[in-house]
């Protein structure tokens, strides 16, 4: 198995030497033979590495570099006025010591190098690259995308030819066409199967016309059937909307109330409690801790609360808050709950019978595009002319269409919530889950939370996570970890909810065994 990375480590930065020496020393007579076979590269501590390694053998290499002058500016001048304007949109970077070793060149390391190159340089905001070609392989270099910009440099032994890679010019080459696939574990947004992708392709139609109010009907009934609550309202907008509108109904709410935290959407329903400037008391937890029942209780049991406000899926560390247990202390001391479940509903079944009100999300779990928000209730809302008037969920109620909605994307909703008949979404998204239990109980990583749920885990790794991710993403897999929140604490997460998830995890939990041992060798060389 080929699979890319960055290298970071004296191991890798040695065996680059070797490759450097054996490529430009002994094969391209670019540089004086050195008796111990290795050659540094005189702006190694400013080049940025990505190898390719074959197993646990590095077999291919290339360097970017962005700080000037380029080796390039000092054989032309600056490249800038030799190059075209579409290569002048962005940041500029210099690629060296592109090298594959001899018994690898059967063109997709060069390819999967080239495409590492682009992943890479497009997350780094870079417009174009520069790279001094050797002439004994044009062909493949027009393959990689690269074009002449000038004439060759060097000497008769050692020819190179300033040429430039941009990205519409990757994208057009065959080095693209052959690229490897890339699988998301992205909590959103979710790739579309064909299927809903054909609901959203459909013409669209007035959101006044009979045809709309019947599908507007079907989405609602099929929603009061998961969830068991007697009534839903469907907003557009995402589920910070659905969120901001039940907020919106606390605020009519004459009591106090207590909010629970544990992790950053609680802290985001806190923060938009402030902006309604709600009276209430916080109950708040580390990120990853269960709430405490025998503290709750007393909290409950000790002050007057109307309201309870909490996340229920708590996307940011992976943890499933106790509904029932929360439903049970509320009853018991007659509070209304509140529950954020924009993350968790879709994702498994459970009641909504028992809460004051509840979000939800055309997105995430359920599997189509956002842009739907939903707040559920068991009692009638009235219309609140105090409210904001696409907030004030009294508008929405009793099937009216307040507001403009866009018919494709309520087909295509429709069309994801048939996936519901006879639980066939939730089966398949719990036997995923226990795939990644599996792979935790056999030790290959660990969750930060065993109390978790069939939409997202986060890994409880150590502080080369976000080096993982990193390197996972030149090799293919695109990990969750650059939201703040997660880089913040160094996490990484894994979500399930993408329709090719199970090729997906196939391929990266073979390439994580290879990266773990890889890893353990390297600091075992090291140490």
């Amino acid at each position: 198995m080929y699979w890319c990375k960055i290298a970071r480590t004296e191991k890798e930065f040695a065996e680059i030497a070797k490759l450097n020496y054996e490529t430009f020393v002994e094969e391209i007579p670019q540089h004086a033979p050195d008796p111990n076979g290795v050659r540094v590269d005189p702006f190694h501590n400013e080049n940025q590495y990505i190898i390719v390694l074959k197993e646990q053998e590095l077999v291919g290499m290339i360097a970017i570099r962005d700080q000037r002058p380029f080796s390039l500016d000092k054989k032309l001048g600056p490249v800038e006025n030799l190059l075209s304007q579409d290569a002048l949109t962005g940041k500029l970077c210099e690629i060296r010591l592109l090298a594959v070793r001899k018994e690898h060149r059967n063109g997709r390391v060069f390819f999967m190098l080239t495409g590492a190159l682009s992943d890479y340089a497009y997350k780094k905001g870079y417009s174009a690259a520069v790279i001094s070609g050797t002439v004994r392989e044009l062909k493949l270099y027009d393959q990689m995308g690269f074009e002449a910009f000038a004439e060759p440099v060097g000497s008769d032994d050692a020819q190179f030819i300033p040429m430039v890679l941009t990205r519409a010019r990757y994208e057009q080459s065959v080095a693209a066409r052959l690229k490897q696939k890339t699988y998301s574990f992205f909590p959103g947004p979710v790739q579309l199967t064909n299927d809903i992708r054909a609901a959203l392709l459909q013409e669209p139609i007035s959101h006044r016309s009979y045809d709309f109010s019947i599908s507007l009907k079907r989405v609602q009934n099929r929603l009061l059937k998961m969830s068991e609550a007697k009534y839903v309202h469907v907003l557009t907008g995402s589920g910070t909307l659905a969120n901001e509108a039940m907020v919106g109904q606390i605020s009519r709410l004459s009591g106090k109330g207590l909010i629970l935290t544990n992790g950053a959407f609680g802290e985001r329903l806190h923060a938009q409690a402030d902006r309604w400037n709600l009276e209430y008391d916080l109950l708040s937890y580390e990120w990853g801790e269960p709430f405490n029942e025998a503290q709750m209780n007393e909290k409950l049991e000790s002050n007057k609360y109307e309201w309870l406000l909490m996340a229920h899926g708590e996307t940011s560390t992976g943890m499933l808050n106790n509904l029932q247990l929360i439903q049970q202390l509320c009853r018991k001391f007659q509070v209304k709950l509140c529950v954020d479940c924009v993350s968790s509903f879709g994702s498994l079944p459970f009641s909504l019978a028992d809460v004051y009100l509840a979000t939800g999300v055309s997105g995430k779990a359920i599997g189509t595009m956002s842009g739907i928000a939903v707040v559920f209730s068991n009692h009638v809302i009235d219309v609140d002319k105090n409210l904001p008037s696409y907030l004030d969920l009294g508008l929405y109620a009793n099937g009216n269409i307040p507001f403009t909605y866009s018919s494709q994307l309520f087909k295509s909703f429709e069309q994801a919530l048939h996936a519901y008949e006879n639980d066939e979404r939730y089966t398949l998204l719990q036997s995923r889950y226990e795939q990644l239990l599996a792979a935790e109980n056999e030790e290959e990583m660990s969750f930060l939370t065993t109390e978790g749920y069939p939409m997202i885990v986060t890994l409880k790794g150590n502080e080369d996570d976000q080096y993982m991710a990193e390197d996972a993403a030149l090799s293919g897999f695109e990990l969750h970890y650059k939201s703040a929140y997660l880089a913040e604490r160094g996490w990484v997460q894994l979500s399930i909810i993408q329709p090719d998830f199970e090729k997906a995890w196939t391929k990266f939990r073979k390439w994580h065994l290879i990266y773990k041992d890889y890893q353990k060798k390297q600091q075992h060389i090291h140490s």
